[in-house]
């Protein structure tokens, strides 16, 4: 004989749509007003506002900024300032690449040795470091190697070699710790494997563990390269002529002091804002063996949003 089990009313749900038996209301959702918002953006709009209104009515001769722009001697010096920029970055790629493979080397001699570079170029100012090379013949008189070169010091160090060496010896300490920091972000056991196939260490740094380390190793680099344009502005003390000494040049002879510096800084933006894409298209390149999905680059969601607009006026 089996006992009847009678369901309990958490059981047996009252019939019809709600839990009454009335209709269910819909839900009227009230956003919830953030005022905050809307005060900080008032005040920042009126802060700039007020920024842009005090340098429009202040003592600048903005018509001078504007033919200045392409002066000659500006575009000279804008050459200049990317000419040393990259050199320095060249050379302060190579050696952090060497210093770094030192830091990491099992041989105590060499990677003292890379530690006292990184600690004594880090550690010290760029603009001490470029005043020291560019008085050096104070302590050298020549610069004798030997049988293979000899000359006077003077006659070596020019402005722009002075501008190279102080540049690119302080960017590769800060070269050497980023690419290190790549190097030992690459798993261990793609060195073991590549060891178990034969491959010597100097071969599988270059053909293994480099090409994986560069997707770490970009980015700070991206932005190492953007701030060297900025600091690229202090070899003006070693008499090289680049952007900012050309235009500070003309600002003393003309007397228009501050519309050249205005001059400047719009080169400097202008540079710094086409190395930023190139930047963002290399990271995407470099991104693409460990990402699936690329996220779409702002040309592309430009093109998806008109496409959308367009199918939405068809629509209608």
């Amino acid at each position: 004989m089996t006992d009847k089990i009678e369901k309990g009313p958490a059981e047996n749900p009252p019939a019809g749509p709600g839990a009454s038996g009335l209709p269910y209301e819909a839900i009227k959702a009230i956003p919830v007003r953030h005022y905050g918002r809307w005060v900080s953006g008032v005040v920042v709009v009126a802060l700039l506002a007020w920024l842009v209104y005090a340098f429009a009515n202040g003592n600048v001769i903005w018509a001078t900024v504007g033919d200045k722009l392409f002066d000659p001697a500006v575009l000279s010096g804008l050459g200049n300032t990317v000419i040393i920029s990259v050199s320095a970055m060249a050379l302060g790629l190579v050696l952090g690449i060497i210093f770094a493979v030192m830091r990491l080397s099992k041989n105590p001699v060499t990677g003292a040795v890379s530690w006292l570079y990184i600690w004594f170029f880090r550690g010290t100012p760029v603009y001490v470091q470029l005043l020291v090379w560019f008085n050096l013949s104070l302590i050298f008189q020549y610069i004798n190697l030997g049988p293979i070169y000899k000359n006077e010091t003077v006659d070596v160090m020019t402005p722009f070699m002075v501008a190279l060496l102080g540049l690119g010896l302080n960017e590769g300490a800060y070269m050497a710790e980023i690419v290190r920091a790549g190097i030992q972000s690459v798993d261990e056991g793609q060195t073991e494997a590549a060891h178990a196939l034969g491959m010597p260490q100097t071969k599988t740094m270059r053909r293994i563990v480099l090409p994986q380390a560069m997707r770490v190793i970009i980015p700070p680099t991206g932005n190492e390269f953007i701030n060297m344009l900025k600091t690229s502005s202090l070899v003006s003390a070693v008499q090289y002529t680049e952007l900012l000494r050309a235009s500070s040049n003309i600002g003393n002879t003309a007397g228009a002091i501050m519309e050249m510096l205005f001059v400047a800084s719009f080169w400097y933006l202008a540079l710094t804002s086409v190395f930023s894409v190139g930047q963002y298209y290399l990271e995407r390149r470099f991104a693409r063996g460990s990402t699936r999905n690329l996220p779409p680059t702002p040309f592309q969601r430009l093109k998806a949003n008109l496409n959308m607009f367009r199918r939405t006026e068809v629509a209608r």
